[in-house]
């Protein structure tokens, strides 16, 4: 006991209570306050975008012109543009910004690698060969996703063919995934050299990543498949939260591991080669923004890896204003943005990764 005198006269001070722990509920509840705000800015922001890509061209107009003209009202020629023009290239961003993100956060935890990614593995190029050869076959452009998605596959069996008997190191993965992607590219490229004049223009967007020229076709199948696939990616959620406890710990709650990784893995390519065939090969959004909602709103759950979608549609729906309004080179691919700022990200994962386990962690 401590004298009341005492304490008045500054001669004894009270033992200060040491803090106590936060509990795990109090740490998981501002974790997921933290998340549902980055998603709410990341959705305010979203908005504000999309309100200056109806708006802002050589034909300006206001946000309330702009709303009419999408839903079919007002003057003719302001509808003609912002249906024809405006509006499509804005889903097409958001589409293939959520989808390729999410793809990269699901790719990430499966591999339990931070440089998995749609792109740094090969799918993008893949399902942009897909895109081209259905072009080169004069088919519809309404079956163009169907073309991506098989040429996304076909990019994800010659990397487990090429790299699965090694067991996928992080050196390993991103050599033969490169090696898949860069082979992949000059097909591509080979295709369009042969292609008619007529079709070559149409087709050069996917060996450099561009939004330019969206038509509603392409984008209502790619948008009901990309649904659908979030759906069963949903479905299979439970399952990826088991399997990020290990394979011994969740064969023991009754998940067979290798199959359950095998379909997560197909639904995962399956959203990045759809989201591939509204853009082409769009570097490193896949690979940098799950990592930057790791860093802002915490570890892995239902919540964060909606927040990487927002997060996604986010940051490629502002590269692509930037190449539209803030940079003076008339048509540059949004895919030239995108890596010049996920370049250096990439070479500081794979520093990171080459260095010792005491530096990492230290």
């Amino acid at each position: 006991m401590i004298d009341d005198t005492a304490l008045r006269n500054g001669s004894a001070r009270p033992k200060r209570l040491a803090k106590r722990p936060a509990s795990g509920s109090n740490v998981l509840a501002r974790q997921r306050r933290r998340a549902l705000l980055i998603g709410a800015v990341c959705a305010a922001a979203i908005a504000v975008l999309a309100a200056v890509a109806l708006t802002v061209g050589e034909v300006e107009m206001s946000v309330s012109t702009a709303l009419r003209a999408a839903v079919g009202l007002g003057d003719q020629g302001e509808v003609y543009i912002v249906q024809e023009f405006r509006a499509p290239r804005l889903v097409a961003a958001l589409l293939a910004g959520a989808g390729l993100a999410v793809a990269g956060a699901v790719l990430q935890r499966l591999f339990r690698n931070p440089l998995a990614s749609p792109d740094v593995m090969g799918v993008t190029g893949g399902a942009s060969f897909g895109s081209v050869l259905v072009l080169a076959l004069g088919a519809s452009q309404s079956i163009i996703p169907l073309g991506a998605l098989g040429g996304g596959m076909l990019a994800a069996v010659l990397l487990g063919a090429l790299g699965w008997r090694s067991g996928l190191p992080v050196t390993r993965l991103v050599l033969v995934g490169l090696a898949v992607q860069a082979g992949l590219a000059a097909a591509v490229n080979l295709m369009v050299v042969r292609f008619p004049r007529e079709l070559a223009g149409s087709a050069v967007q996917w060996t450099t990543g561009s939004l330019y020229g969206r038509t509603w076709p392409e984008i209502e199948g790619a948008a009901v498949a990309c649904l659908l696939v979030l759906v069963a990616l949903a479905v299979q959620y439970r399952t990826l939260s088991v399997l990020d406890l290990g394979d011994d710990s969740a064969g023991t709650l009754g998940v067979r591991v290798s199959h359950a990784r095998l379909a997560l893995l197909g639904t995962t390519i399956a959203l990045a080669s759809l989201a591939a065939a509204l853009t082409g090969p769009i570097s490193f959004v896949a690979l940098a923004v799950p990592h930057l909602v790791r860093r802002l709103a915490g570890p892995p759950t239902a919540i964060t890896l909606a927040v990487t979608g927002l997060a996604g549609a986010t940051l490629l729906l502002g590269c692509d204003l930037i190449v539209q309004h803030a940079l003076p080179i008339e048509g540059l691919p949004v895919g030239v943005v995108t890596a010049t700022v996920g370049a250096p990200w990439l070479l500081i994962l794979m520093l990171r990764e080459s260095a010792p386990v005491s530096r990492r962690t230290a």
